[in-house]
């Protein structure tokens, strides 16, 4: 029997209801905003697997084109892999609610969010994080739920909640927050510099919002009464528990005193491996579960250290941040390039300019666009000291590289100062923690070695969380085991002005907004040490462009003129493409980008494209080429693709019989613009030039002089 609730949800009504479409799944809602329809489903395996000790959760996020009335382009017509923006979604799914299964529940887990209807307006992946929650909250899957979430935009200092995306144009901020009624627990911010008292004001305003969708969740609870599953909890012998601590604490405070990763690493693996051989024949069944029993003591002796003695693993102090070098023009032939290393986290950024048609179209189910900036992450498995499979990019990839990208999006300059297309590629070449804001810095470095004219550089840094009975110990600029071992990944990216991109995770239930705000605080201090080290490296862009970046012209034409350049068949486009060896754009409303290695051919295909525009006026005078003769004139091209008649009366101030023995085609003629008619037809006359005493054997023109007599002034006939 369906179910159903409606009710607030800030400035829309809220509708969630279960019961009558997929009906087979441990739970099912539909959620709909006004024309906006979202179907999300969750089921859990009845059993876990034989020797499975983690909780496979998988979450996916699905736009169907038919949503918007659409059909999808290319050759299958039909829905492929996931894009972007799909990934994007379903890491924001599967975030606030991953912490809120019991930790021991194994049972393999899958959410699957389908929009079935989108009225292109506003954002439909908040309604997914709803529907997630409700899903499972109604379900018999075990979950400490719900959660709720909110997107907040900021417009002239205004908060709107679910904003459009006509609304998002003109906003100076963008938030998504996810929580409990309590607690946040997930954030995702874009920005353009705001302050940290504005960015809490967005949070603390969406949060009501969450408030609302997580109230019509309960009250939709008490109406079905669900009864959650028995299911065989994952339990480890506290016997072994006990043999393996008893080792462990003797060895890991050595081990935990080892500076450098890959040394500490290297004798914790001989730890776990000592154990393991020591304890496999007595516990064969939970063999596979030695290396996780030992990095739990590890993970309580790291915490308990930052807690009490407020030291980590590398010696450092809860603010201080790890040591940064910064170099630039590391790659010579590349467009920008900068070299970003803290600590033992390394990028390299490699920037590289383009034209229009570089730029990347994107087709969403609001309509195709394109981006003229883009900032790609590439994570091989040897910057963590692992041998790995070497693929396309996946969710880890596809989420940092999205949330540097939008970090550095507020400094970017607008397509009218700079237009150029820009893509910058962060490759991680060492990792320990925080690469995406350190492709953030690499980025920043990379775009003024590049000399792209922004006013100033970004920085990003990663905090943690200790949380502890008495209270919160905040860390700054996180390492690898500190965002593992610890309660919440917090990045924050920003200029000197304000924030421009933010990411928060928990691994936790939430967090208070009191731990949040000490959490910007602290981070503000950490960020600007950084933006100065920066700044000391290179505080300005770079006067001039790299001399293997193109050279770009804009100009407008008429639009009734773009099939002039063109030509027939794209034939006059290609001729000058091939004559001057320029690439060239032009876009529908006439804007033409001449791109090349050097300012002279821009400029040579610059003059043909503005005389194949220029209009031909009355009383100018043209150099012409004969392209033409009959027997009652000549037609003369007096610019590429302008044809003009010139009677035979027009070529002299006599009378001439037969044009073809005075001039040939190729011939070049000097000729006046005596008239245009309404039809745009040009007459042009010889004559209009010559004084009245003047004759054409007089003034030779054209190929016909190379035949005269050297000696004599006279033709031949003329003797």
């Amino acid at each position: 029997m369906e179910q159903k609730i409606k009710g607030a949800f800030g400035r829309y009504q809220l509708e969630i209801s279960t019961g009558k479409v997929a009906k087979q799944a441990n739970g099912s809602v539909v959620v709909k905003l006004d024309d906006n329809i979202i179907l999300v489903t969750a089921v859990a395996s009845k059993d876990r697997k034989e020797g499975q000790d983690f909780f496979p959760l998988t979450v996916d996020y699905r736009e169907r084109y038919y949503a918007t009335g659409k059909i999808p382009g290319g050759f299958f017509k039909r829905e492929g892999k996931p894009r972007d923006r799909e990934i994007l979604a379903s890491r924001l799914i599967d975030r606030p609610i991953r912490p809120l299964f019991p930790d021991d529940f194994m049972n393999e887990t899958q959410i699957i969010a389908a929009l079935f209807s989108a009225d292109g307006k506003i954002d439909t992946d908040v309604l997914g994080v709803i529907g997630a929650s409700a899903a499972l909250y109604l379900s018999d899957i075990p979950f400490n739920g719900p959660v709720g979430a909110c997107r907040v935009a900021m417009i002239d200092k205004q908060l709107v909640d679910s904003p459009t995306f006509e609304e998002l144009q003109n906003a100076e901020l963008e938030v998504v927050i996810a929580g409990t009624e309590t607690t946040v627990t997930t954030i995702e911010s874009s920005a353009n510099e705001v302050s940290e008292e504005d960015m809490l004001r967005a949070i603390e305003f969406g949060h009501e919002r969450i408030k609302e969708s997580i109230k019509l969740q309960k009250e939709l609870a008490e109406k079905i009464k669900v009864k959650k599953m028995v299911y065989e909890p994952f339990i480890i012998p506290d016997e072994l528990k006990e043999k393996i601590r008893m080792v462990a604490v003797a060895e890991l405070p050595r081990i935990n005193e080892i500076f450098e990763k890959q040394a500490r690493n290297e004798e914790f693996y001989n730890l776990v491996k000592k154990i393991k051989d020591e304890l496999k024949e007595g516990y064969p069944d939970f063999e596979h579960m030695i290396p996780n029993l030992v990095e739990d003591v590890r993970k309580e002796m790291i915490r308990e250290k930052i807690i009490n003695k407020g030291i980590r693993l590398d010696g450092r102090k809860v603010t201080d941040i790890r040591n940064i070098t910064c170099e630039i023009g590391v790659m010579p032939r590349i467009h920008g390039s900068a070299l970003f290393t803290r600590g033992e986290t390394q990028s390299l950024g490699c920037l590289t300019l383009g034209t229009s048609s570089d730029e990347q179209t994107i087709e969403d189910l609001e309509g195709e666009s394109s981006k003229s900036f883009m900032l790609h992450y590439n994570f091989p498995p040897f910057s963590v000291g692992e041998v790995g499979r070497m693929s396309g990019p996946g969710r880890r990839e596809i989420g940092h590289g999205f949330l540097a990208e939008k970090s550095l999006q507020a400094i970017i300059p607008s397509e009218e100062k700079f237009p150029y297309t820009i893509r910058i590629v962060s490759e991680i070449l060492e990792s320990n923690g925080s690469s995406s804001m350190a492709s953030v810095c690499s980025g920043s470095l990379a775009l003024m070695d590049a000399g792209v004219p922004v006013k100033t550089h970004v920085a990003g840094i990663a905090m943690g969380l200790i949380m502890h009975d008495n209270g919160a110990v905040i860390l700054s600029d996180i390492m690898g085991e500190e965002d593992h071992y610890g309660d919440m990944d917090f990045k924050v990216a920003g200029t000197k002005y304000g924030i421009t991109g933010l990411q928060l995770d928990t691994k936790i239930e939430g967090i208070s907004m009191e731990i949040l705000k000490a959490g910007f605080t602290q981070a503000k201090d950490g960020r600007m040490h950084i933006l100065g080290i920066m700044d000391n490296v290179i505080s300005k862009p770079k006067e001039s462009l790299s001399e293997y970046a193109p050279r770009l012209i804009q100009f407008t034409v008429a639009k009734d003129k773009i099939g002039l350049v063109i030509g027939p068949g794209g034939k006059m486009i290609r001729s000058i493409i091939e004559t001057t060896g320029v690439k060239i754009d032009i876009d529908d409303d006439g804007k033409v980008t001449i791109a090349s290695a050097d300012g002279e051919s821009s400029e040579k295909a610059k003059n043909i494209i503005m005389s194949l525009v220029k209009e031909v006026e009355r009383g100018e005078i043209y150099a012409g080429k004969i392209v033409k003769i009959t027997n009652f004139g000549a037609f003369i091209e007096l610019l590429p693709g302008k044809e003009a008649l010139m009677h035979i009366s027009q070529y002299a101030h006599e009378r001439i019989e037969n044009l073809a023995d005075h001039i040939r085609v190729g011939d070049t003629v000097e000729v006046k613009v005596i008239g245009i008619d309404d039809s745009g037809k040009v007459s042009v006359s010889r004559k209009a030039l010559l004084g009245p005493q003047e004759h054409y054997h007089k003034k030779p023109y054209g190929k016909r002089y190379d035949e005269r007599d050297e000696n004599s002034k006279d033709t031949p006939e003329d003797k």
